[in-house]
C-alpha cells in the first residue's frame, strides 16, 4: 500500500514539474530515475535567477527512511519554492521591459504580449491542449493611495484580499503557508491559495485558481508579488472542471514619499471558457478587459480611495448632509455595512444553480436567469431567497446609464425597485444622508427615505460607484432601528441585508465593428460603442416554511418583474428594438 501511494505521488509530482518546466511527463519520469534530476530537470530555472534545489535520492538507510516518511512533503515544498522563485524571475523581466516582449495594441493602446518574443524567452508547454483554449495577457500601471507595506499586508491576507477586490474576487482562502527557510537570502512570504473570480453578470463564467503567491522586497521600498498556478490535486479540494491556468502574473509596488505607491500589474492566463461565456460578453472577456491588468489597477485605485475616506478622522466633506451621521465611528459603520451589501450582491451573481427562461430572450438581451436558495447565514435574512438577473446591450455610454439610474427623478420613470414600490406606493423618494467614498461625486453611499405613509419605518441603503471600466448601483431595504444602530457607531455585521442593483460596463468592442463611431465618456476618456447592463433583484420569499409550488410562484413573479423592468428601462432610454 505504501509503495502504491509513493507511485501515485511520484506520478502527480511528475505532472506538476512537467507543467512548470515545459517538458513531457515521460522525460521528467526518466530524469527522476537517474541521479541527474538537479542538473537536467532544473537547469532552465537557473536561467531565470532561481536557486537550484538539491533533492537527496541517496541509497543510505537514513536517506531512504527520510524519503519514505516525510520526503514527499519536503519534495513538494521544494517544487513549490522552485516554482515560485522561477515565476518571480519571469515576472520581474516582464515588468521591467516593454518592446519587443510587450507591444501596444493598435485598437486601444493597451500593452499585450508579443507571443513569439515571449516564447523565445520563456518556452513552455500549453496547459490546455484543446483548440478552444487561448492566452490572455495585459499590462497596466497606476498610482494607488496606499503605502507599499500596507498593500503587501492586504495581499497576503486572503480575507483582506477578497475585501479589497470584492467586485472581482468572490471567494478567497489560504490553503497553506509554505516554509521558506530554504530560500535563504531570498526570504519572503510564500503561500498556497485558492480564489474564485467572477464579474458583471451570470453570463460570464467564473474563473478558479489554485496558485502560489510569493511576495518579497527586491529593493528598499520596492515589493514584488507573483501568482502562478499550481496543480493542487487533492481529493478534498481539487476541481477537475477548472478551465483557468495562471502563468506568472502579479505586480511590482514602488513606495512613494507621499504615502502612495506606484503599482505596475501583469495579468497572464491560459483559459478555455469561450463556449461558457454568452456572446454579449465575449468581446469584453476575450479581449482581456474583463479580467485584465487594467481592471486590477482601477479597482485597486478606487478601493484604496474608499478606504482612505472610511478611515478619515476629520469632518466629512461639505456636500455631506449634516446632522444625520455626525460621528466618525457611525460613518465607518455605515460604510462597512454598505461594503458588505456590495459583496453579497456580487456573490449572488454567480448563480451556479440558476434556472434559465430563454423564451423571453431577444437579440439584444439574454433572457432571465433565476436561482432559489435557502439562506440562514450571518448578515442575511433567514428564509427562502429568489434571485433573478438579466443582461442586455444598450447603445449608450456607461456614464449616460449611470447618471440615469442615479437620478431619482429619471429612475422613477422605470418604477423598477420593487422594494421601494411596495413601501412608497409609487411616491417619490428623498435622500436624507450622503457619504462620499471618493473624489468623483458618483462614488457615494446614500440613505434614502421613501415617502411611504404605510411604512415610514423602512429606509433604503444604496451605494454607487463609477470608474473608467463601468459602474454599479446597489441598494437594499433596511429598517430604521438597524440603520440607526449603524449611524450610532455600533457593529453592523449582524444587520440582515438583501441587496439588488445594476451593473454597467463597456461592451469591449472596437468602434469599427459597427459604425466606425464611438461615444467618449469623460471618465478616463473611455471609448465604447455601447454598454452592457445587468439588472439583478433578490426577494425574500418566506421566513418559516415553503413548498415547491410557492417556490415556482415566486420564481415566476421575479421573472416577470425583471422582464418588465428591462422593457421599461429600454423604453425610458428610447432603446426599444435596438440591435447589438
Amino acid at each position: 500500500m505504501e509503495n502504491s501511494q509513493l507511485k501515485q505521488e511520484h506520478e502527480r509530482l511528475s505532472h506538476i514539474i512537467s507543467n512548470y518546466l515545459g517538458k513531457p511527463v515521460g522525460q521528467i519520469q526518466s530524469l527522476s530515475r537517474s541521479t541527474d534530476l538537479q542538473t537536467e530537470g532544473f537547469t532552465g530555472q537557473r536561467m531565470l535567477g532561481g536557486p537550484s534545489v538539491d533533492l537527496d535520492f541517496g541509497n543510505s538507510s537514513n536517506s531512504f527512511m527520510k524519503y519514505s516518511l516525510n520526503g514527499i512533503e519536503e519534495m513538494e515544498k521544494s517544487v513549490m519554492i522552485e516554482t515560485a522563485v522561477g515565476a518571480m524571475g519571469e515576472l520581474l523581466r516582464l515588468l521591467r521591459v516593454n518592446e519587443p516582449v510587450w507591444v501596444k495594441s493598435s485598437a486601444d493602446g493597451r500593452y499585450i504580449l508579443h507571443r513569439d518574443s515571449y516564447n523565445k524567452l520563456f518556452p513552455k508547454l500549453n496547459h490546455f491542449t484543446n483548440s478552444t483554449a487561448r492566452i490572455e495577457s495585459s499590462k497596466d500601471s497606476g498610482v494607488v493611495a496606499m503605502s507599499a507595506i500596507h498593500l503587501v499586508d492586504m495581499f497576503l491576507d486572503s480575507n483582506k484580499w477578497g475585501d479589497l477586490f470584492s467586485t472581482t474576487v468572490t471567494k478567497a482562502r489560504t490553503i497553506e503557508v509554505i516554509d521558506t527557510r530554504m530560500l535563504g537570502e531570498q526570504a519572503g512570504a510564500l503561500q498556497l491559495m485558492y480564489e474564485q473570480m467572477h464579474i458583471l453578470s451570470p453570463l460570464v463564467s467564473p474563473r478558479e485558481f489554485y496558485f502560489l503567491r510569493y511576495c518579497r522586497e527586491v529593493e528598499p521600498g520596492m515589493w514584488v508579488m507573483v501568482d502562478v498556478s499550481y496543480d493542487w490535486s487533492r481529493d478534498d479540494c481539487h476541481d477537475s472542471s477548472l478551465r483557468s491556468w495562471r502563468l506568472p502574473s502579479g505586480c511590482i509596488i514602488q513606495d512613494k514619499s507621499n504615502g502612495c505607491s506606484e503599482v505596475t500589474w501583469v495579468e497572464h492566463v491560459e483559459v478555455d471558457d469561450k463556449s461558457k461565456t454568452h456572446r454579449l460578453y465575449r468581446d469584453l472577456v476575450c479581449g482581456s478587459l474583463a479580467y485584465g491588468a487594467k481592471r486590477w489597477i482601477i479597482t485597486l485605485q478606487r478601493m484604496s480611495e474608499r478606504l482612505a475616506y472610511s478611515s478619515a478622522e476629520t469632518s466629512p466633506p461639505s456636500h455631506e448632509f449634516a446632522g444625520v451621521i455626525e460621528m466618525p465611528e457611525g460613518r465607518r459603520s455605515v460604510m462597512d455595512l454598505s461594503h458588505r451589501m456590495v459583496k453579497n450582491f456580487w456573490a449572488m451573481l454567480n448563480m451556479s444553480s440558476k434556472l434559465d427562461f430563454p423564451h423571453w430572450s431577444e437579440l439584444n438581451n439574454s433572457g432571465v436567469s433565476v436561482s432559489v436558495r435557502q439562506s440562514n447565514g450571518p448578515g442575511q435574512p433567514s428564509g427562502m431567497i429568489v434571485s433573478a438577473a438579466s443582461s442586455l446591450w444598450l447603445p449608450l455610454s456607461c456614464e449616460t446609464l449611470f447618471n440615469f439610474f442615479q437620478d431619482e427623478k429619471t429612475r422613477s420613470q422605470v418604477n423598477f425597485q420593487k422594494q421601494w414600490d411596495v413601501l412608497s406606493d409609487g411616491n417619490p423618494v428623498h435622500e436624507i444622508a450622503h457619504i462620499a467614498c471618493g473624489t468623483h461625486p458618483g462614488n457615494c453611499i446614500s440613505i434614502i427615505q421613501p415617502f411611504a405613509p404605510n411604512d415610514s419605518n423602512m429606509l433604503v441603503l444604496q451605494e454607487s460607484c463609477i470608474d473608467p471600466l463601468g459602474s454599479l448601483i446597489v441598494y437594499a431595504p433596511i429598517d430604521f432601528p438597524a440603520i440607526k444602530s449603524a449611524i450610532s457607531g455600533e457593529d453592523s455585521t449582524s444587520i440582515p441585508i438583501l441587496p439588488s442593483g445594476f451593473i454597467i460596463s463597456g461592451d469591449g468592442r472596437c468602434p469599427d465593428k459597427r459604425t466606425g463611431e464611438a461615444s467618449t465618456s469623460s471618465i478616463g476618456n473611455t471609448r465604447s460603442g455601447g454598454s452592457l447592463l445587468t439588472v439583478a433583484f433578490q426577494i425574500l420569499v418566506c421566513t418559516l416554511s415553503h413548498s415547491k409550488q410557492m417556490d415556482m410562484d415566486s420564481v415566476t413573479t421575479v421573472n416577470t418583474l425583471v422582464s418588465s423592468t428591462v422593457q421599461k428601462i429600454k423604453a425610458a432610454l428610447d432603446c426599444s428594438g435596438v440591435d447589438p
